[in-house]
């Protein structure tokens, strides 16, 4: 199945929308997070960890399924690249999978600092989890930047379906 041009582009767009507000996103968070981690200024603190909530759970989720459940694979279903045929489809792939798996299994830790944010009872003992959502949100970022590093230069290296799959084709011509 090939897109048409048309199409094709419209789907381009709103996959490049919807990774760029998505790392955006990651980035702000990170921002919030780490003024929650390293502010003395306790409002502050609150409404980063309040703030965080919201994006993480109205922003960032959302916006991390569509290209790994919609654009993303009707890009590599419905052009030449393939889903299967890159090794740099495949890692983009990977990276978009461990970036949303491991967003969904944080969402605990931030509902539960943006919970102790609202009652007011933060402490010395939630600077692990402080800790732990400056260094996620950091990591994620940085796969983040990877994954689309990765889709502006498409480095080479076809796989084994690839070569296959490109040999076939050669041979029905």
């Amino acid at each position: 199945m090939t897109l048409g041009p048309n199409v094709r582009k419209l789907i381009r767009t709103v996959h490049i929308i919807v990774t760029v507000g998505w790392l955006g996103a990651v980035a702000s968070f990170l921002a919030l997070a780490i003024a929650g981690l390293t502010s003395s200024d306790m409002q502050l603190v609150r409404a980063s960890y309040l703030t965080m909530d919201l994006i993480a759970r109205l922003i960032i989720v959302p916006l991390s399924l569509i290209p790994l459940l919609l654009t993303g694979p009707i890009l590599s279903l419905g052009t030449p690249w393939g889903l299967f045929r890159h090794y740099w489809i495949i890692v983009k792939l990977v990276i978009t999978l461990l970036s949303t798996a491991i967003l969904l299994v944080h969402l605990r830790p931030i509902s539960y600092m943006a919970r102790v944010a609202a009652q007011g009872s933060l402490s010395n003992g939630d600077r692990p989890v402080q800790i732990q959502l400056v260094v996620a949100a950091g990591a994620g970022l940085l796969a983040l930047l990877v994954a689309t590093g990765l889709a502006v230069f498409k480095p080479r290296g076809m796989t084994i379906y690839g070569w296959r799959k490109q040999y076939a084709e050669r041979n029905e011509m």
